[in-house]
């Protein structure tokens, strides 16, 4: 049976923005993928595609043994939120392919059950509903530039201003820029704002 007109819409640009959120974390995502036309990805995967579809693996530009998986995931049937069955078919392949890092998509969530159980010491999984995906939150007008800092860029910055990490403004992990970059708590990001007097007004975020 083939996909209804609006569900290809959606997951067309749903596929787009994780294009754009992946090659923004720095894996390796050609500009084709990215601006892969509405007409080009019925083309590529068919107007009877399904989630399972759009599974994809990518690797760091400059690290190939550093991988991310992202699953489109479909629920039980009679289900509309995800349950453990599917989450552990995907964990299970995520060994298989020794890869210890993932995105799921999912159109309503995940019961209560498979919320705890994405909570893995070895494993991290990152969890995006269809309609946080449905634009890039980077690319709205009231959201300035944010760079994530290295290592090495974040001690020059401690250093620079004698303060401690958790003395810097902080940005929780949840917030939806942090989600979009994958951060994590610890990491130092640095926001670029517009500024009539200087050009540019820069500051830092620790996030917490």
């Amino acid at each position: 049976m083939s996909s209804s007109d609006e569900e290809i819409k959606k997951l067309h640009k749903v596929r787009k923005t994780l294009m754009q959120m992946l090659n923004d974390r720095g894996y390796l995502v050609t500009d084709d993928e990215i601006n892969m036309t509405k007409q080009q990805f019925i083309e590529h995967f068919g107007d009877n595609m399904t989630r399972d579809n759009l599974f994809m693996i990518k690797n760091k530009r400059y690290d190939t043994s550093d991988q991310i998986v992202v699953f489109f995931l479909i629920p039980e049937p009679s289900k509309d939120i995800i349950g453990i069955v599917p989450l552990r078919k995907c964990i299970e392949r995520m060994q298989s392919e020794k890869i210890y890092k993932a995105i799921l998509v999912t159109e309503h969530g995940l019961t209560t059950a498979a919320k705890k159980a994405v909570q893995l010491p070895s494993i991290r999984l990152e969890v995006f509903l269809d309609s946080e995906l449905m634009y890039n939150v980077t690319e709205h007008d009231l959201v300035p530039v944010h760079q994530v800092l290295t290592d090495e860029e974040k001690k020059e910055v401690l250093e620079k201003y004698h303060v401690k990490e958790t003395q810097l403004p902080s940005m929780p992990v949840t917030d939806a820029v942090a989600r979009y970059y994958g951060l994590q708590r610890g990491q130092v990001v640095k926001i670029i704002r517009p500024s009539e007097n200087a050009g540019t007004y820069v500051t830092y975020r620790y996030v917490s």
